[in-house]
Parts: C-alpha cells; structure tokens; sequence
C-alpha cells in the first residue's frame, strides 16, 4: 500500500483484476457539475464493482462533491474546465480533481465562526478515516491536481 493510490501492485499472474482502470472525465467549472461528477463517480464504482464497502463510497462520493466544488468556487475564473478522474488499482482507489488555476491550497484549520473553507481539510479526514491518504499537486501546465486515496478491501477473484 505504499503506493497510494498510484497505480497497481504487481502480481504474480501479472493478469488485472476486473474493476482496475483508470477512467478520466472533464466538466465545466460550473455548479451543476458538483452533483454530475458525483453520480458519474458512484456510477462507475458501482458498474466496475469495485470492492469498497457502502460507507466507503459515500466517503468517496464526499471528496469528489468537496474537490469539484472547490475547483468551481476557486479556480473557475483561470480554469473554466475541470478534470475528475477515478484511478482504481488492485489495492487502491484514487480520485482526483484537476484544473489549471496555479493557486495550491492548503487544508485549514476548523473555524467555528466560519461556515465554509474546509473543505480540504474534510477530504483530508475522510481519506484519513479510512486508511487513505490526500495530496496537492503542480501539474506541468502550471495548475494542480489535488487526490485522495483510499485502500481496497481485500478482493476474491475466482
């Protein structure tokens, strides 16, 4: 599991498993397309039949309503499309969100007296819940690609 999310384990019979792909999509940095990114996500999950348990969806489901929503209200204005994408391994789930505004966030702090700005910090304690891992990162067009990651059940394929 040390590759979070990155990419497949190797096996010995070198064969993938049946949900393992990785599927990419785009969207317009628009509020409708917080709640398209996240019925296409559980869409494909289920369809894939990938090995993660109800609740472990509904976190996912989180991160990817949290992580287009923030590219909607932060990066819009420089980055008028967004890139989701699902990346499933033998042992990891990865989703990601990708827009070219060039601003890296970070995770703050809880704030009472506030009632929006966290939600890097709630995709962070989700993936964290569940043995996961999240991460900001540059891409080469000079925007960012912020994952989480989260570990599979183990799977029994006949």
């Amino acid at each position: 599991m040390e590759n979070h999310g990155r990419g497949a384990a190797p096996r010995p019979s070198g064969d993938p498993l049946p949900y393992e792909g990785v599927w990419r999509f785009t969207a317009s940095a628009v509020d409708a397309s917080v709640p398209q990114a996240r019925h296409a996500v559980r869409d494909l999950l289920y369809r894939q039949r990938v090995p993660l348990t109800d609740d472990q969806v509904h976190g996912l489901l989180l991160i990817v309503s949290e992580l287009v929503t923030n590219a909607v209200r932060h990066a819009a204005l420089l980055s008028p499309m967004l890139a989701v994408e699902v990346a499933v391994g033998a042992e990891w789930v990865r989703v990601s969100v990708e827009d070219n505004h060039p601003y890296r966030p970070t995770a703050l702090e809880a704030d009472h007296g506030q009632t929006g700005g966290r939600g890097l910090l709630l995709v962070r304690e989700v993936a964290k819940e569940w043995g996961g891992v999240c991460d900001v990162e540059h891409t080469a067009s000079g925007g960012k690609v912020i994952w989480a990651a989260l570990p599979l059940r183990p799977a029994h394929v006949p």
